[in-house]
């Protein structure tokens, strides 16, 4: 599998068709969130904001949308008819891709999460916010002085 250093890179290397169709899908995600900065994770273009935000990429019969999280495809499962779809994939093709409207949904939504997981800097994992480190049993008990 070849890696790339940039998303440039990424789409430079796709067949033409699908290249077209990713660098559409590429304008109406920075029009959705103008702040995202790109980059290359899990070997695809990833937009990030305050976390990994979305992802795409193409394949020999399709191009793929990644929402970033699994239920987004569920939540929006009445405007992805049509559209093949599992647990955090979208597939489209270059002759019918994804909708401007929908893609812009999808981004803002995902925006939303992950503002809402913390600032910048926040301690994040993929499941939301760190939590706090528990206190050891010791450290929860009363000094020996105190429970005599």
């Amino acid at each position: 599998m070849r890696t790339f250093s940039s998303v440039e890179e990424y789409i430079a290397a796709v067949p033409a068709p699908q290249r077209a169709a990713l660098e559409r899908l590429r304008a109406q995600i920075r029009r959705a969130a103008p702040r995202a900065t790109e980059k290359i994770a899990y070997g695809i273009p990833t937009f990030v904001h305050h976390g990994n935000l979305v992802h795409f990429a193409a394949f020999q019969e399709h191009c793929s949308f990644f929402p970033g999280r699994a239920g987004v495809a569920l939540l929006l499962r009445s405007k992805l008819h049509g559209y093949e779809t599992n647990k955090g994939t979208i597939r489209f093709t270059p002759d019918r891709p994804l909708p401007a409207s929908l893609v812009r949904e999808i981004v803002k939504m995902r925006v939303a999460e992950n503002e809402a997981r913390g600032g910048p800097g926040a301690r994040t994992t993929a499941r939301g916010p760190k939590k706090a480190p528990s206190r050891s049993r010791a450290a929860t008990r009363a000094p020996r002085a105190a429970r005599k």
